[in-house]
C-alpha cells in the first residue's frame, strides 16, 4: 500500500520533504582575470629569470642583515658624532641653601602626554628658612604624608648629610595645563607653609606627634623585613601618651613594661 502511495504522490509533494527555508544557491564560477602590465605579460621565466644556483640567501638572512646594517649605523654615530657633545658639558653643582628646591619633570622627546604639565619638587627641611624647633615641627605636621625621613627614590637627592637632619617635603601638581602654572603653585604652596609654621600665634597644634602611619605603610608594602614579626604592630590603648591624660589621671597611671 505504502509502495502505490509513493507511485501517486506527485512530484511537489515528493519533493516536500526535502523542504529548504531558502532556495539552495548555486555556485557561479567567479573568472577572476587579473590585468597584468604590458611590460610583466612579456617577461619569460625560462630566459629572463636564471635557474637558482644556490648563491643567495634566504629571506630572513636578509632580515637579519639589514638588522646589522642599522646597528653598525648607530655605532658610527657614536663614534663620530658623540665626541661632539663634550662641547656642551657642565660641571655637576649641588644646590645651595639659597635654591634648595629640586623640580622634577617628565619628558616624552616631544610627543604630547598628559604626564608632561606635571611638576614635582622636594626640598629639604633644613634648607626651609625655619626660624626655631617648634617652627620646623609645625612645618613637618602641616605637610601630613609629603614628609618623609628619607628622600624619594625618584627625586633626584641623594640620601645622606646635613640636610635630610630633619626629613625631606614633596609636594606634586599636575591639575593645570601648563607646566609653569603647576610649579608656580608648588612654589606658592611652599611659601604659605612656611609662613604659617614661622607664625608663633598657631601653637596650638605644635604639641602633637608626627603622624607617621604613611611611612609604617611604605615599609608594610615593601615587604623587606621591618613588617614582620611585629615590628610594626598596629597602635593599642597601652600606646595612648599619659601626657595627653589630666594631671589626676596621668598620676595614677603607673607605666609598665609592656607599655
Amino acid at each position: 500500500m505504502w509502495r502505490a502511495l509513493r507511485r501517486q504522490t506527485s512530484p511537489v509533494l515528493s519533493t516536500a520533504r526535502f523542504f529548504y527555508s531558502s532556495a539552495p544557491r548555486t555556485r557561479q564560477k567567479l573568472q577572476r582575470n587579473i590585468p597584468l602590465a604590458d611590460d610583466l605579460a612579456e617577461w619569460d621565466l625560462e630566459s629572463d629569470f636564471s635557474a637558482f644556483q644556490g648563491d643567495d640567501i634566504p629571506a630572513t638572512g636578509h632580515m637579519y642583515l639589514d638588522q646589522q646594517r642599522q646597528v653598525a649605523y648607530y655605532l658610527r654615530l657614536i663614534e663620530n658624532e658623540l665626541p661632539k657633545l663634550v662641547a656642551f658639558r657642565k660641571s655637576f653643582v649641588p644646590p645651595s641653601p639659597s635654591t634648595p628646591l629640586v623640580v622634577r619633570s617628565v619628558d616624552y622627546a616631544g610627543e604630547d602626554h598628559p604626564a608632561t604639565v606635571k611638576r614635582s619638587i622636594v626640598v629639604p627641611v633644613a634648607h626651609l628658612p625655619l626660624r626655631t624647633e617648634a617652627a620646623i615641627h609645625r612645618a613637618k605636621l602641616l605637610a601630613g604624608v609629603r614628609w618623609s625621613m628619607e628622600p624619594p627614590k625618584n627625586s633626584g637627592v641623594q640620601c645622606g648629610g646635613e640636610e635630610g637632619i630633619h626629613g625631606y617635603i614633596k609636594i606634586s601638581c599636575e591639575d593645570f595645563p601648563r607646566p609653569s602654572m603647576n610649579l608656580k603653585w608648588i612654589s606658592d604652596t611652599i611659601d604659605r607653609l612656611v609662613a604659617e609654621a614661622n607664625d608663633e600665634s598657631r601653637k596650638s597644634y605644635q604639641d602633637l606627634p608626627l603622624d607617621t602611619r604613611h611611612l609604617e605603610a611604605q615599609v608594610m608594602k615593601a615587604k623587606e623585613g621591618e613588617h614582620a614579626r611585629g615590628r610594626n604592630r598596629r597602635p593599642s590603648i597601652k600606646d595612648f601618651p599619659t601626657e595627653w591624660l589630666p594631671r589626676s589621671v596621668s598620676q595614677s597611671v603607673q607605666p609598665t613594661c609592656d607599655s
